[in-house]
């Protein structure tokens, strides 16, 4: 049964029905006077839940007009069963929540129960002293040169031995492919070799065709990817049910999207420990996370260190891949700033190595500076994570006047943030990497609690500058190589707000060789 269909809510309506009625009296008494969007008041007893039902196909844009409309783009959410969810588009908030009084905003027992079964204590759904011990030897690793140049060897090697070759087959043959899927399994890919030096083969062909003819190493290995892809997919399902903690009955029951859940997780964790119990006894140290996580200490046990991987899968398979199937899909009806582009990527080719080499390093991408802006550009109104959610400690005011309580979920979101007037101007809805460049041609950092595709505050995406390196050096080496050719460009495809917000039914390309 859908998570958000009518039917769901049926069921437990009547059980809610009158202490939903008794609260509802009660916070209204207790809560300041709240003002709401036009179009927006909350209805008693069941709050947004008819006009959520009536938009849960289109929820991302939605939000963005409730916020559009809001006084000083926030909104207190009123959901089923009286609970209550502060989301702000306004930096100042962001600020306010992810710096100035971080220590009231953690992520909270119900983010923290809702991924426990996939992510167990891990650092992205961790707080307090697990959070920080995690963060600051994570940070420490991503600061470290060795571990930069390890990931530019994976990235380099995934480019020119599968992905390049996938789209030169794709244009010899004239066939349609789908470049988000194709991004996801080149990202997959990528991240286990980082985070575990292991090479699950998702965008090579001959694991495909292995797997096909039983070798168990190569079907046991897209097994995990597929496995991974569902628990993902359904453990962010959990926070979208129009009856809050509805999974827990289905749980407990052991029944549907529940049930299938438990059976990927439980491939994920079988898999992440068998790499992990191996390495432990291996005296090699090898390059990636993992490997260092394991070297830095002895009394990691091999779930901590389970928990800690699959976090970091997570981040490195949904986000840069949702990030350039928007990039790719805006840029096909941009042919100026393709152009742009490349022109910058011949200039540096040109100055630096010349035609015919293969591959970019970390010098040549840091001169990119209007890709890094266009890219960035395209995270501003299609973030990949679209919204970010803590839970409030104490009472608390944020900066533009708005109550919390104690107990109230807070989120920030990123995907409205981008399409803010008060945030980025009049044409804040137009596609515009200029927006990014100084006079000088150099790339211009925005405020991070403005420009949250990387989080802000203690939480900032560790990450980050790896995500740029793979980003970057993907869409100039295709975009040097290849013509892309979408399908239906002039449409917007349909969002799908998960994990990370992607594209419903994929991004259907044809690519033809370029020819200078």
């Amino acid at each position: 049964m859908d998570a958000s269909s009518p039917l769901s809510v049926l069921l437990l309506l009547s059980l809610v029905t009158i202490s939903s009625l008794l609260l509802f009296i009660q916070k209204r008494k207790k809560n300041p006077q709240i003002t709401y969007p036009l179009g927006f008041k909350p209805y008693p007893l069941v709050g947004y839940l008819p006009q959520y039902l009536a938009n849960r196909l289109r929820t991302a844009d939605w939000f963005s007009e409730m916020l559009a409309n809001a006084p000083n783009n926030t909104i207190v959410f009123h959901r089923l069963g009286g609970v209550r969810k502060v989301i702000t588009a306004n930096p100042a908030n962001v600020e306010h929540i992810l710096r100035t009084h971080f220590d009231n905003y953690p992520k909270g027992e119900m983010f923290l129960t809702t991924l426990h079964d996939f992510l167990g204590t891990g650092i992205f759904n961790a707080d307090g002293k697990t959070w920080q011990m995690q963060r600051k030897k994570a940070s420490y690793e991503f600061n470290t040169k060795s571990l930069r140049s390890f990931i530019e060897r994976c990235v380099h090697q995934e480019i020119e031995t599968r992905l390049l070759p996938l789209l030169q087959q794709a244009s010899a043959t004239g066939q349609v492919i789908d470049l988000q899927d194709v991004l996801e399994r080149f990202a997959f890919d990528n991240v286990c070799k980082v985070s575990f030096d292991l090479d699950p083969g998702c965008l090579d062909p001959e694991s495909e065709e292995e797997a096909a003819h039983g070798n168990k190493t190569s079907g046991f290995t897209n097994t995990f990817s597929k496995a991974f892809r569902n628990a993902s997919s359904l453990s962010a399902q959990r926070f979208r049910y129009a009856i809050p903690r509805f999974w827990k009955i289905k749980k407990l029951f052991d029944i549907g999207s529940e049930r299938r859940l438990r059976e990927s997780i439980s491939i994920v964790h079988e898999f992440a420990d068998q790499i992990i119990h191996s390495r432990k006894k291996e005296k090699q140290t090898k390059q990636d996370l993992l490997s260092r996580f394991v070297a830095s200490s002895d009394h990691y046990s091999e779930r901590f260190l389970r928990d800690i991987v699959i976090s970091f899968l997570l981040a490195g398979r949904e986000t840069t891949s949702s990030a350039l199937s928007w990039f790719f899909w805006i840029l096909s009806s941009r042919p100026e700033v393709e152009a742009k582009i490349l022109d910058e990527i011949c200039s540096i080719r040109a100055k630096n190595r010349g035609f015919g080499m293969k591959g970019y390093d970390f010098e040549d991408l840091k001169e990119m500076n209007y890709l890094h802006a266009a890219i960035s550009e395209s995270m501003r109104l299609y973030t990949p994570v679209p919204v970010f959610t803590s839970q409030a400690m104490e009472d608390d005011i944020l900066p533009d006047g708005t109550h919390v309580k104690k107990g109230w979920l807070v989120s920030y979101n990123s995907y409205a943030m981008g399409r803010m007037e008060a945030n980025w101007g009049k044409d804040c809805l137009e596609y515009r990497p200029e927006r990014w460049i100084d006079a000088d041609g150099t790339f211009r950092q925005e405020n991070s609690f403005k420009f949250t595709a990387f989080h802000a505050g203690p939480r900032m995406c560790l990450g980050k500058e790896m995500a740029y390196i793979q980003m970057k050096s993907i869409v100039a080496s295709v975009l040097e190589h290849f013509e892309l050719e979408v399908e239906g460009k002039e449409r917007c495809p349909e969002k799908i707000v998960a994990t990370t917000l992607r594209m419903k039914d994929g991004l259907s390309v044809r690519v033809r060789e370029r020819n200078y």
